[in-house]
């Protein structure tokens, strides 16, 4: 039969549906790739913005991948874990620099501009198909499990597990971590400060092992000694 002749699969073939499942494989594939490039872009934007913030979040990234797989959340979970710890600031290119970088404590109303910078994330991030359910979770990164924290005053359970993650592991990172008005804490006093507020600002299932300092530190291109 001459090829003009040679008729298309039928819908319902073995052919036509092992067409239809690398077509899908192959937009599944593009999309992937495509929410990594979102991801790296506004990691670089952050970058950009202040490069602590940057190195801070990744730093985030990994220490949220270890305490997700600790607690045992779901596959779905810990991508928007990842996601949320790499991005919960990005609403920090929303806030004046002389803000951000002020080496004095915020007056009133500074403070309350910088509280707005887990809206800017959430508002920013809900626009982009997949990233709704981050978005929500970066709008709660700082509520506290008493209900005493930002921007909805939730409390317990209402907080979405992911954000109080991320809660616990900002926290920490920015207390070792030393900046230019002042140094890091020791592991030791960071887990106390930590305790101390544990059920209160803090959820108290979220914990830390010493031993994982250095590779996370590592793998977002520091040392635990260069940031101290």
């Amino acid at each position: 039969m001459p090829n003009d002749h040679i008729p298309a699969p039928m819908e319902g073939s073995s052919s036509f549906a092992a067409r239809e499942s690398l077509h899908v494989k192959q937009l599944e594939a593009q999309t992937s790739a495509l929410r990594s490039s979102v991801i790296c872009a506004f990691n670089q934007l952050l970058d950009l913005k202040d490069l602590n913030t940057g190195v801070h979040s990744t730093r985030l990234a990994e220490w949220g991948m270890r305490v997700g797989r600790e607690l045992g959340l779901e596959e779905a979970e810990l991508q928007n874990l990842e996601v949320a710890a790499l991005l919960h600031d990005i609403g920090k290119v929303g806030i004046p620099d002389s803000i951000l970088r002020k080496p004095e404590r915020l007056d009133p109303e500074e403070y309350a501009l910088m509280k707005k910078h887990s809206e800017y994330g959430w508002a920013v991030l809900r626009m982009l198909p997949g990233f709704e359910r981050a978005a929500l979770d970066i709008l709660h990164h700082h509520e506290s499990f008493d209900g005493k924290g930002y921007p909805a005053g939730l409390t317990g359970a209402e907080i979405p597990v992911v954000s109080r993650i991320v809660c616990v592991i900002d926290a920490f990172d920015a207390m070792v971590s030393s900046r230019p008005y002042r140094k890091g804490l020791p592991y030791q006093e960071a887990v106390r400060r930590l305790n101390e507020a544990s059920g209160t600002q803090f959820d108290p299932v979220v914990s830390f092992a010493e031993s994982e300092m250095s590779p996370v530190f590592a793998a977002a291109g520091t040392s635990v000694s260069s940031a101290l």
